[in-house]
């Protein structure tokens, strides 16, 4: 009997976790922002005294209701798996940050869509009719079988004996691999609008007629003197634009030959030019500082000069005359003349 008690246990116990997939419960979802809005009220009294089991159950329940209703929708297989074809969405969601822009196509994306060449997915193995075994792709067994496979080299007709044909495949190999990372490099300039500086030709049998012109302008500019005593073709043109985004190709300016007197004449003139050019003068801040230093010279010459003398303040300088002198001098000449 315990053993049976035990059992049955158990077996509620596991029948607990795994509840049932049906919800009674009414809530909003919107399935095309799968979103799930529950708005009725909570329990607050099993919110306190269970929290986290609270929660996860109401969690769980509404987790459960969305994946009804998805398994609903219809689906349709894509790569070995389902996919559920989702509504137009109903409920706009706010967002942080704009929405990721869709990568821009490579070239040769470009090129297979126009063209309509579908890349199917290789496997990792590929059967060797010369080993007679299965090599991978990629890594360090493809490596060693490469090895075993190519232990002896072919030489050329036309090629030198001596030539070491493997380090050449060697080369060729390191060649393809920087033209690969080249073009890679290329396609992220092409794709951030970045202007990238021209160079020498990496593939002249697929060059057009602009790149092998761009070309050799580049290289008639790498010289000491930027090209000017390399020769020209009877109708060969400059590449446009190569000035502007080569590094150290600026063209200098072509001056037309001019005699000694000409040359004499036009220093002359620039010498004439400069010397006969007048500084500029501001007339307002001229005269507000010529007043300003009349201002200041006329205050300057206040102070230093000495102040005069008043008749008050000369010291016994000269005696002062009495009143009645002129009547004493009348009554004389009166007397005298009475007397007569």
């Amino acid at each position: 009997m315990d053993v049976v008690r035990e059992v049955l246990e158990k077996s509620a116990k596991e029948a607990e976790k795994y509840r049932s997939v049906e919800v009674n419960k009414l809530i909003e979802i919107d399935l095309g922002a799968l979103l799930a809005v529950d708005s009725n009220p909570l329990d607050s009294t099993a919110l306190r005294s269970e929290t986290n089991e609270y929660l996860l159950k109401l969690t769980r329940d509404n987790t459960q209701l969305l994946f009804n209703q998805i398994w609903e929708l219809p689906t349709e297989r894509i790569d070995e798996a389902i996919v559920a074809k989702l509504p137009k969405q109903k409920f706009s969601l706010p967002r942080y940050r704009s929405v990721p822009k869709p990568r821009p196509l490579t070239k040769w994306e470009k090129f297979a869509k126009e063209k309509g060449i579908v890349k199917k997915k290789k496997s990792k193995l590929t059967w060797d009719e010369q080993l007679k075994k299965w090599i991978p792709l990629y890594g360090f067994k493809r490596a060693a079988a490469q090895k075993d496979k190519d232990w002896v080299l072919e030489v050329p007709q036309n090629a030198n004996p001596m030539e070491d044909q493997f380090a050449k495949k060697i080369e060729a190999k390191s060649e393809k691999v920087a033209k690969n990372e080249l073009q890679r490099l290329r396609n992220i300039a092409k794709a951030r609008n970045v202007k990238i500086p021209r160079f020498g030709l990496t593939n002249p049998d697929v060059s057009s007629a602009k790149e092998l012109q761009a070309a050799v302008t580049v290289a008639k500019s790498s010289t000491a003197s930027l090209g000017k005593f390399q020769g020209k073709l009877p109708k060969e043109k400059e590449a446009r634009g190569v000035s502007a985004i080569t590094p150290g190709a600026t063209r200098k300016r072509k001056l037309p030959p001019v005699s000694g007197a000409e040359e004499k004449t036009q220093n002359l003139s620039i010498v004439e030019s400069v010397l006969s050019k007048r500084p500029k003068i501001d007339m307002e801040k001229a005269v507000a500082r010529h007043i300003n230093e009349e201002q200041l010279q006329r205050s300057e010459e206040k102070k230093t000069e000495r102040p005069k003398r008043s008749r008050k303040s000369q010291g016994g300088g000269g005696k002062k005359k009495p009143k009645n002198s002129n009547k004493g001098r009348k009554g004389k000449v009166a007397g005298g003349r009475k007397r007569r």
